[in-house]
């Protein structure tokens, strides 16, 4: 049991826990030493005495320890004390990408490509070395504030020259993401991790797994059994690139993937190139399915031990792969040793050729790897000559990058990433800086909001529309009168920009019998309308009833200006006896006042 303060080997002061997993736990603590935090991995106890498990872990550090990556948790030591098995690793703060996808939902196709890029730099060193992590997953992939990408967790990693596990110990890594031949108990080969890998991309930029069920027996089949769930029918605008590499990668058959990380790697390096972005669908050469995969699929995952075919009964393998010998007699032994003294004598000549080889001619061993130069901050011409006076080729295309601290046309990054090692003539592209991520608001004032709203959130800014009134009566529906924040202020992606546009509210007829002068006065209070009145004798209707409007109906309502409208009052009872010269109408009323007709 490790405790809190316990040191390890005398060296690793133990601080706290940050993970448990089904081989080891994991645990902050501080390297007395070199005056740094590291993560211990722990065999746990119960696992210690364990030969096969010791043996896994052990090959674990072994694998880990030979791999130098930016991208890849850096193992700094290796040992056992008091039974206890450890591996001290680079401590990396930040969050996982599960985690991130929790928070988010999907994330942007930029941010997408840059990951998998990373990702796919890292693993690309492991193929390289033949070695397969089989458990890639968002839960192993740390993203650090400034975006750096870490992977972790190589503690199902086998090299492909040691001993694979084999029945129940070939399904490893987590379901959501296991690749069809290991589901089917086959062992992993470098196409597994390729698989994974467009899993995880397919989430990354969905938000959701293309696979789930209710069991991981069930998630398992669909992976064996069913095509990969359409990603354009959840985003109708993805570049057909970028949906080639999900539908290359994630293939049922392996022979359909990519041959190692390093060749997808280059294939998301170009896949936003305007040329290549709707280049035509992929068709892949091999078949999916056939007959046997589908025979197969039926003891996918048993609780028994998956037996291999034709063995003879003098032979089985244990969980890790060793062959147990039958009984050995005399014959048994002649024919052994003959093989042997064979197996010398090759042994022996491949010795003295490989040997004869290194001494005469040195420059086959001449071709070792070196280290990338940083030209970060270079313009494109000084990072050229740095790159090739080191011996690396640079590549004619570059990649285009945003950045808030590197000037327009310099050099941001180069992938390979700096400061890992390539042997020399490796080809190396550069990532130049397009400026600033932030965009500049221009003056949308006066233009049409729609088109505008458009072109912002294609830019992923969020746009908010707001009426606003205004004493320009030929201002037009949909025109943009005004903006939050103003022009030349800058904004980020996600930001929030209000435009607004003018209120078109209408009067309306005020006449129709059922407004008075307090209802229009109310009305119109919030345009801050003045209302004026006039009043006029009409016996015929109730008194102080809207029977004129000097605004007509259906004209647009002006902040700051007025209305005059006319109300009913009731007139005196008598009348004045009409004079004879004064001429009327058929009804009587006087030519000259209200409602005469002559």
């Amino acid at each position: 049991m490790i405790m809190k303060g316990q040191k390890i080997s005398d060296r690793y002061q133990i601080i706290k826990a940050i993970g448990e997993g089904g081989m080891a736990n994991v645990y902050l603590a501080y390297d007395t030493i070199l005056d740094r935090n590291v993560a211990v991995k722990v065999l746990r106890g119960d696992l210690a005495n364990d030969e096969k498990f010791v043996r896994r872990f052990q090959r674990e550090a072994l694998s880990a320890s030979s791999l130098s990556h930016p991208n890849i948790v850096e193992v700094y030591d290796v040992g056992e004390d008091a039974g206890q098995y450890y591996i001290v690793m680079e401590y990396v703060e930040g969050k996982n990408l599960k985690d991130l996808i929790k928070k988010r939902g999907k994330l942007t196709l930029s941010e997408v490509i840059d990951i998998m890029l990373q990702i796919t730099d890292g693993m690309s060193v492991a193929h390289d070395s033949y070695i397969i992590h089989r458990d890639i997953k968002p839960q192993n992939i740390m993203i650090l504030e400034n975006g750096m990408v870490k992977i972790m967790d190589f503690g199902i990693a086998m090299a492909m020259n040691s001993t694979q596990l084999t029945q129940t110990n070939s399904v490893m890594g987590s379901v959501h993401y296991i690749p069809p031949e290991q589901a089917n108990g086959k062992g992993a080969i470098l196409q597994s991790d390729i698989y994974s890998m467009g899993i995880v991309m397919y989430e990354l930029l969905t938000g959701t797994l293309p696979y789930r069920g209710d069991n991981a027996v069930e998630i398992a089949l669909k992976h064996l059994k069913e095509p990969l769930p359409s990603i354009r029918e959840i985003l109708p605008n993805i570049p057909t690139s970028v949906e080639n590499i999900i539908i290359k990668a994630t293939a049922k058959n392996p022979k359909n993937r990519y041959a190692d990380a390093r060749e997808m790697h280059m294939d998301l390096l170009t896949c936003l190139d305007e040329e290549r972005l709707h280049e035509p669908k992929i068709t892949l050469p091999y078949p999916e399915f056939t007959e046997d995969k589908k025979k197969e699929s039926k003891k996918i995952l048993n609780d028994e031990p998956v037996k291999p075919k034709n063995v003879k009964n003098e032979k089985k393998e244990d969980d890790e792969g060793e062959i147990l010998a039958k009984q050995i007699t005399k014959n048994d032994l002649k024919k052994q040793n003959k093989l042997l003294i064979v197996l010398a004598s090759i042994f022996t000549f491949l010795i003295v050729a490989i040997t004869t080889i290194v001494i005469l001619i040195p420059a086959l061993t001449t071709n070792k790897e070196i280290t990338i130069p940083d030209v970060s901050g270079y313009t494109v011409e000084d990072a050229l000559k740095t790159l090739q006076d080191a011996g690396f080729k640079v590549a004619s295309d570059q990649q285009k990058t945003s950045s808030d601290t590197i000037p327009y046309g310099n050099v941001v990054k180069t992938s390979p990433l700096a400061n890992t090692k390539r042997t020399k003539g490796t080809e190396v592209t550069l990532w130049v800086s397009e400026g600033d991520s932030k965009i500049t608001l221009e003056d949308y004032t006066g233009k049409n909001y729609l088109e505008i709203k458009g072109k912002l959130e294609a830019l992923d800014i969020q746009v908010l529309v707001e009426k606003k009134s205004t004493t320009d009566e030929k201002a037009e529906e949909n025109t943009i009168l005004s903006q939050t924040p103003a022009a030349g202020e800058k904004v980020s992606k996600g930001d929030y920009v209000t435009l607004y546009i003018p209120n078109v509210d209408k009067y309306p007829d005020f006449t129709t019998g059922s407004y008075t002068y307090n209802d229009v006065v109310d009305y119109l209070k919030k345009y801050n309308v003045t209302v004026n009145k006039i009043e006029k004798e009409d016996n015929s209707r109730e008194a102080g009833i809207v029977i004129g409007q000097s605004r007509e109906k259906g004209s647009r309502i002006v902040e700051n200006t007025s209305i005059t409208i006319t109300v009913t009052k009731k007139g005196s009872s008598t009348t004045t006896p009409k004079e004879d010269y004064e001429q009327t109408d058929s009804e009587g009323r006087v030519c000259g006042t209200e409602g005469a007709t002559c």
